[in-house]
Parts: C-alpha cells; structure tokens; sequence
C-alpha cells in the first residue's frame, strides 16, 4: 500500500538513481499512485492486475489450469490470423473448465471476494463491493486532485450509475446532461461530466475507449464506457445481467432488443483488452456509409476490427458488414477481422473473419 506512504516516490527516485536494483511497488490506489509516479520520470512503469482472469478462477476453484496463449509481450501474435484460429482451438480444447468459470465469472464477476466467498448468498457480496470497491474509491480518491478543486461526491455516484447503465455505449453528451439534470434537477455541464469520467477512468473503475483518430478529423468523439467488472454494475445497480448462452436462454429479454447481454459482452471484452500492456485500443463510430465497429486494435502498423454479436442466432451475412467494410478499405491496413460471439458453433464463409466466443476470448492471458 505505497499511496498509504509520505514522499514514497522521491525516495524510489534517490533509490533507484543511486544504487543497481530493481523496485518493486504495489498499491491498490491507481490514482494516487499515478498523481507521485509523474515525479519518477520514466523510472517506473505500470502494471494494472486488474480482477480474476477467466484461467484463474478456473485454478482459484479447483477446477483446472488453462495455459495463457498469449505470451509476454507477445503482441505481435495479434496481427497474426493463425493466432486468434489457435485461440478458438484453445477454447474448444478446454471446453469444459472455459465453460465452468465462465459460468462462475457470468454469476459472480472476477473480484476474487466473490469467487472465494461462495458460501455466502450474492446480496451480501454485493454489498461488500459497493463498500469497499465503489465507495472507498469514491470517498477517498475523490478528494485526492489539484487542491482547490471541489468535487460533488454524490454528482460522482449518479455519474458512476450512468456508466453502469450504459456499459458497453457511447452515450455522449445529450445523454448524460439529459441524465443528470432529471436525477439530480440540476444543469451540470459537459466538460465537468467528462473530467468526472476521466477521474473514475483514473481510478480503474472503467475504462474510457476513444474513437479511432483516422475518424475524428475536427469532430471530438464520444469515449465508448467498459466497466472494469460487471459484477459492480450488479451490486451498483442491483441488476444482474449472465452472459453466458444457458443462463440467456432462461431470460431471452436480456439477449433481444434493447441487447443489454450484448452490451455488456462489449462492455467485458473491451475492458480485456484494454487491460493489454502495450495495446492500443479504440472504437470505429458510424459515419455516412461506414458502419460502426465495436473495437479497433492497433499492433504496429495494422489495424485489426473486433464486433461483439451476441444472441443465438448470428448472421453470416449480416452481421459481419461493419467488419468487411472495415478490411475492404486499403487506407485501414486491416488483413483479416474478430468476430466475438456467444458460442461456439458459429461459422463465417468470409475466411478473412475469425469468429470465437467470448469465453475463448478470455483465455487469451
């Protein structure tokens, strides 16, 4: 617990500018950690561990070790089509364990208190989360920030609320304005809601994906919000969304129109991703005749696209549009497209699309 610590970052500085070793510091405070880390110029780099990886809630419940396929600081594997093939394989390979805590993970989400604890019921879970996960971050991180700056605490709370609700989307401004001024009755403007998201992206509570910049030109881009765990959008908003096939099946509204399972899986495998050291990562908004694409990821100098289609029945045609306009146009250098789904008798006839289940997607680290 570093951030607990008085001037830690100018002794880590004399430390390591001072004498051959490596340091090794951890704290569970993104925020403050990242506010003294600017002093370190360049000595220190990050790590974010983030919650439960889907192969270690498999290993945490006795129920098997899955090898990550992705090896460490391995991105080039990405830009290779084999690689995300081999990644399906992977997934069918360990079917049964993938398909097991994937269940465990739909119910209970990766913070390891929920995964450990399940001999006691959800709802108290739950309420554990929102007290040590949600409020101490809003409590103590809020006041942490350039001194002068006031902060509304419960102005934080409706925002964090809307980032819940709309997990997986780009609501944009008339949204949130239009949000906020019916919960709250009052006028609050744009730029402070974004400084309020970018905080809460600070603190690792979401992560904000912007628009891809060959799309932006003067126009500025609305983030795509993803929760770092969808299991405190349960607990937040007292609501559970499963996202795996049987447990849809038993609630089919969630997986139609408005799609809120499909959200959420976008929600889930955007902030996977962006959880990637090293990985540039953004989303493709609809303009003119282009389609929108879901995720864009970046590895040098190719760009691959990601489309999250989750229900029963996918499209082959249909579905994977967004995807090829992407790849047919030479200027996006895309050699081949991801095509997330909800299980794994899903084929595409384009060979240029690779179509995996997002459980298999989980096992990639």
């Amino acid at each position: 617990e570093v951030q607990n610590l008085a001037d830690w970052a100018p002794q880590v500085k004399a430390l390591v500018d001072h004498h051959a070793v490596r340091v090794l510091i951890t704290g569970r405070s993104a925020l403050r950690i990242e506010r003294e880390r600017d002093s370190l110029a360049g000595r220190v780099s990050t790590l974010e561990l983030g919650t439960l990886l889907l192969r270690e809630i498999a290993a945490l419940r006795g129920w098997g070790e899955i090898s990550p396929l992705l090896p460490l600081n391995g991105l080039g594997s990405l830009k290779d089509q084999s690689f995300w093939r081999e990644l399906r394989e992977h997934g069918l390979r360990h079917r049964a364990t993938r398909d097991q805590a994937f269940a465990a993970f739909s119910e209970r989400g990766g913070y390891p208190v929920a995964q450990v604890r399940t001999d006691r019921p959800w709802e108290e879970v739950a309420d554990q989360l929102n007290e040590t996960v949600i409020r101490r971050v809003i409590r103590h991180d809020l006041r942490t920030g350039e001194h002068g700056r006031r902060r509304d605490e419960s102005l934080l709370e409706e925002i964090f609320r809307l980032c819940c609700r709309y997990a997986g989307q780009a609501p944009g401004q008339p949204v949130f304005t239009t949000e906020l001024r019916s919960a709250l009755t009052a006028n609050v403007g744009w730029p402070r809601v974004l400084a309020y998201l970018r905080f809460l992206n600070d603190t690792l509570l979401i992560r904000l994906v912007s628009p891809l910049e060959l799309r932006l030109k003067r126009r500025k881009g609305r983030p795509k919000i993803c929760l770092c765990d969808h299991s405190l959008r349960s607990s937040w908003l007292q609501e559970t969304i499963p996202v795996t096939a049987d447990a849809l099946q038993r609630s089919p509204h969630l997986s139609d129109p408005p799609r809120r399972a499909g959200h959420m899986a976008e929600s889930i495998a955007g902030y996977f991703l962006g959880t990637i050291p090293g990985l540039d990562l953004a989303w493709f908004p609809e303009r003119g005749a282009e389609s929108e694409v879901d995720f864009v990821i970046t590895v040098g100098e190719h760009r691959i696209p990601l489309e999250v289609k989750y229900r029963q029945h996918i499209d082959g045609h249909r579905d994977t549009f967004g995807l090829r306009s992407f790849i047919e146009k030479a200027v996006y250098n895309a050699p081949f497209g991801i095509l997330v789904t909800l299980s794994d008798d899903v084929s595409v006839a384009d060979p240029r699309i690779v179509a995996l289940p997002l459980s298999s997607l989980l096992l990639m680290r």
